[in-house]
């Protein structure tokens, strides 16, 4: 018996050393830090290493930073920055990895990247604070259109569940190589939204983040393919990309909100927004379904129809769609795109065909290119005009 004792001991040592991550190294490096003066520095531990860079998504230096050695320790500092949120990684002799102290990470298709924020301005919004907060959830929908349940994120406000009253709502579409998960990972909705809700700069609202990528259920690793379908680029994924059937069959998301959530179900408690990928989306939608959305708002829009069947349904007649949908005088038209963007020139030319339309659109011109940090910002600036 007490040989037994031992035995189920040591076997239970065994186990419990098997379950510890024994990969955990302290250190008394902190990596990076945000200085007062808004740079930020970066500290990496390679004494073997014979080149350390840094690589982000800030403006300045062109995001690249070549580090130098003192004591063994890699350290580069950035000119300062503008409050934002940032992604990096760290290159180690021509290998890309994160940043080994920093244990914040977020994925942006198929890359895992490092991040930080610089306060004083919108990197504020992109953070907790102690203010009420909404929910995020994720639930499934079958659409009838593709023959197969699909996934989408929905954010509530803050007191949804006790409050009997009723919400408008913004669908919100993400750009290629994205998913049902972007605007709430790297888009940092949840938080954003309720900032703004909680300084009265917007209003309550559902967020609907569905998947665009028709042929798939929702993100990689979240469907019944489970870990076989890797995260790629929308336009490499056969028929996903510009055929127009997500922007068809999109009632069928709203009928299933309006079913499930307590919606205001009218064209002027709707709004629909899109980065990229998702702002061509947006643009499809609102013309095809003209008595759906009183809010559109393009971000940056993957207007390119360059490699486009133009008699496919979606898109067929777009200037004619364009008119009637400019009669019935949505209270919003919002367009917005960087001067440095590649899809910059193919935005100008979709507001000449507006123009033609009659339609009444806002246009916000960036700094930049296509980056995360400018539909961050596009929508805190979007958001608040939205249901008023």
């Amino acid at each position: 018996m007490k040989r037994l004792v031992l035995l189920f001991a040591a076997a239970a040592t065994v186990v419990a050393n098997a379950q510890q991550n024994i990969g955990f190294r302290a250190t008394d490096i902190t990596s990076p830090v945000v200085n007062d003066d808004h740079t930020v520095t970066f500290l990496i531990s390679a004494p073997k290493a014979k080149e350390v860079t840094v690589r982000g998504d800030w403006e300045a230096d062109g995001g690249i930073g070549k580090c130098r050695k003192v004591d063994g320790v890699w350290q580069y500092t950035t000119p300062p920055l503008p409050s934002e949120m940032y992604t990096y990684r760290v290159n180690i002799d021509g290998v890309m990895m994160t940043d080994p102290t920093n244990p914040f990470t977020c994925r942006d298709v198929g890359s895992v990247f490092s991040l930080f924020y610089v306060d004083g301005g919108a990197g504020d919004y992109y953070q907790v604070h102690k203010v009420p907060h909404g929910t995020v959830a994720t639930t499934w929908y079958h659409s009838n259109t593709t023959n197969a349940d699909r996934r989408l994120t929905v954010y509530t406000p803050p007191c949804y569940e006790q409050n009997p009253g009723r919400y408008p709502v913004l669908y919100l579409l993400h750009g290629s190589g994205g998913d049902e998960n972007a605007w709430t990972e790297l888009g940092r909705i949840a938080r954003s939204i309720d900032n703004l809700i909680a300084e009265g700069k917007a209003e309550p609202m559902i967020i609907v983040m569905p998947n665009g990528v028709c042929t798939t259920e929702g993100a990689a690793g979240e469907t019944s393919d489970n870990l076989s379908f890797r995260p790629t680029m929308t336009n490499n994924i056969p028929g996903a990309y510009k055929n127009g059937i997500f922007e068809l069959a999109f009632p069928e998301i709203v009928n299933f909100i309006d079913a499930r959530y307590k919606t205001i179900p009218q064209k002027e408690k709707r709004a629909i927004a899109g980065l990229s990928m998702g702002g061509m989306h947006t643009l499809a939608i609102s013309a095809n379904y003209p008595d759906m959305f009183d809010y559109v708002g393009l971000f940056s829009a993957g207007v390119d129809f360059s490699m486009v069947d133009m008699d496919q349904p979606a898109y067929a007649n777009l200037d004619e769609k364009w008119r009637i949908q400019a009669q019935k005088e949505p209270a919003l038209y919002w367009i917005a795109c960087g001067t440095d963007d590649f899809l910059y020139n193919n935005n100008k030319e979709i507001l000449r065909h507006l123009d033609e339309a009659g339609m009444k659109y806002v246009w916000h011109e960036s700094t930049r290119g296509h980056l995360w940090s400018n539909w961050r910002q596009y929508f805190l600036i979007f958001a608040p005009q939205l249901f008023k």
